[in-house]
């Protein structure tokens, strides 16, 4: 999983692409707000971010919430880290709409287990969003039949709806336009006996066979 590390200051950032690039991490740099934006604008983008509050440019919070505006469908998960200790500090960093929040100066293992996590977020969220996506386009390859239909009392064909024709159809044929159905023909006992009197046992043998 790719991080990018937004701090303007050379000596902690290299300290942190180090750190981070051993812990197995794809490592993105950026010295300031607006660099920032663009690498996480990308298609490509990291899907975590350290975001350092105090940048020239676009800040940490203004990043923020920059970021959380676009509502993407796969947004960054923003980890923001400060100095401010604050507990109205830690409260604005996530109004502004980082997702986690630590403070400097930091312990590295702890760095690292906020990344790990940020990380399994990350893929469930991903995950998720696959999963509605396959159940979207399922759906859209469901047919329905809703609403009146208009079939004829005593023929039973169904009049189409489409704009401008008039056209009746019979009822197997309708269903199989506007649904994933498909039939298959026999003769019920009743219709056996109107139309088939003299053949009626052959008829009737004929039909269980075909099933």
């Amino acid at each position: 999983m790719k991080v990018l590390i937004a701090e303007d200051d050379a000596i902690t950032r290299k300290i942190l692409v180090r750190s981070i690039s051993k812990w197995g991490y794809d490592v993105e740099v950026a010295e300031d707000g607006n660099s920032a934006y663009d690498a996480l604008s990308r298609d490509d983008h990291a899907g975590i971010a350290i975001v350092d509050w105090m940048m020239p440019g676009m800040d940490g919070t203004e990043l923020c919430r920059k970021i959380k505006s676009d509502q993407r469908e796969h947004p960054p998960h923003m980890i923001m880290v400060t100095s401010k200790d604050e507990k109205g500090d830690v409260i604005e960093g996530l109004m502004s709409g980082a997702d986690d929040y630590i403070k400097k100066p930091f312990l590295y293992d702890e760095l690292k287990a906020r990344i790990g996590a940020a990380g399994r977020i990350v893929a469930l969220q991903e995950a998720l969003s696959d999963k509605v996506k396959e159940l979207e386009e399922a759906m859209a390859q469901i047919k329905q039949l809703t609403g009146i239909i208009p079939i004829c009392m005593h023929c039973h064909k169904i009049r189409t709806d489409e704009p401008g024709t008039e056209a009746w159809l019979r009822l197997e044929r309708y269903i199989m336009q506007h649904s994933e159905a498909t039939f298959s023909h026999g003769v019920c006992p009743e219709c056996v006996e109107e139309h088939y009197p003299d053949q009626k046992d052959a008829v009737l043998k004929r039909d269980k066979s075909s099933k």
